[in-house]
């Protein structure tokens, strides 16, 4: 049998055979391996921002959980006995409880509707190319920049009943013939509060879907156009289900912010008048200030369990099935 030598190997090999693949000397495609030095090596680049969570919110998040189960009030430190769950038991049994619910209810939903609708809109519009994009997105996107608290101030001074410019446009335009007290009356406080938060949140969802809207290749709008598909049947059959999981997670996102976001309403009313605006997170800050840690952190904990009930059904919800979208 003959035998033939390969110039890649260097070594004879039979006539017809395959020669041996060649072992590669790059050192740059070699796993380093894993060594208790290069352990050590990882745990110390990642112990100071371990150190700080644990410090930052941990410790704290296990510190006011366990307040939640203790007669802890600042008006009276002697005793910070262990009292179960009497703190839930006060807050269920208070009427207040119920009437924040309530108010949480509405703000949630009476808020992100519009900011979904209006953001969606906005985003589909700065899709497009003409002049001046980078402005308007510079300026469509400038209030999130800004405090909630100081956004609240600002709709407080507008909604003012005296010299608020709301009521000056509704009087110059005939909609009104004397002054509405937006935030000293209980159904139009909750109107103008909404109107603060979603003025200040349609600048969220602009972002997201604008983001999302740029991931969707111009192949899709073309082969719709193709088939003679108008504006909204391409928006409900190409759009919308393309970003059907960016959204699902930026509405998840902002329900959690809209439910624990007290900054536009303590800057507006403080929760009045009569609680009418309160939702649980500014009523918790209430009880706070009063001096009851217990009763608060027991409330701080019901909020958690609320919003990790909703997520946990939400996400199985809007879960997308395997090939689905295909």
């Amino acid at each position: 049998m003959s035998v033939s030598t390969s110039k890649q190997a260097g070594r004879p090999t039979r006539r017809g055979a395959r020669p041996a693949p060649l072992k590669t000397t790059d050192p740059r495609s070699r796993k380093p391996a894993f060594t208790v030095r290069r352990g050590l090596g990882i745990a110390g680049f990642m112990a100071p921002a371990a150190l700080f969570v644990a410090v930052f919110i941990y410790y704290p998040m296990i510190s006011g959980s366990q307040m939640a189960f203790r007669n802890w009030n600042l008006n009276d430190l002697t005793d910070i006995s262990w009292v179960g769950f009497k703190n839930f038991q006060t807050i269920f049994n208070d009427p207040v409880f119920y009437t924040v619910l309530d108010n949480t209810l509405i703000w949630v939903v009476a808020s992100l509707v519009p900011q979904l609708v209006i953001g969606f809109a906005i985003a589909l519009w700065l899709r497009r190319r003409f002049r001046f994009r980078g402005l308007y997105q510079a300026l469509i996107f400038f209030p999130w920049a800004i405090s909630g608290f100081l956004i609240g101030i600002l709709f407080r001074w507008m909604f003012n009943s005296e010299f608020g410019v709301v009521n000056d446009l509704l009087s110059k335009v005939g909609l009104i013939d004397e002054p509405i007290p937006w935030l000293a009356e209980p159904k139009t406080a909750m109107t103008a509060v909404i109107i603060a938060n979603v003025w200040y949140g349609v600048t969220f969802f602009a972002i997201m879907i604008l983001a999302a809207l740029q991931s969707i290749p111009d192949e899709l709008y073309e082969a719709a156009e193709l088939d003679g598909a108008g504006k909204v049947r391409t928006l409900f059959q190409v759009t919308i289900p393309y970003i059907r999981a960016t959204l699902a997670l930026t509405v998840l996102l902002r329900v959690i912010w809209i439910f624990n976001f007290p900054d536009i309403i303590f800057g507006m009313t403080g929760g009045g008048p009569s609680n009418e605006t309160h939702i649980v997170t500014t009523w918790m800050i209430t009880i706070t200030q009063q001096g009851d840690y217990g009763k608060a952190s027991a409330l701080g904990l019901i909020v958690v369990a609320l919003l990790l009930v909703f997520s946990v059904f939400y996400l199985m919800a809007t879960r997308e099935k395997k090939g689905a979208r295909s």
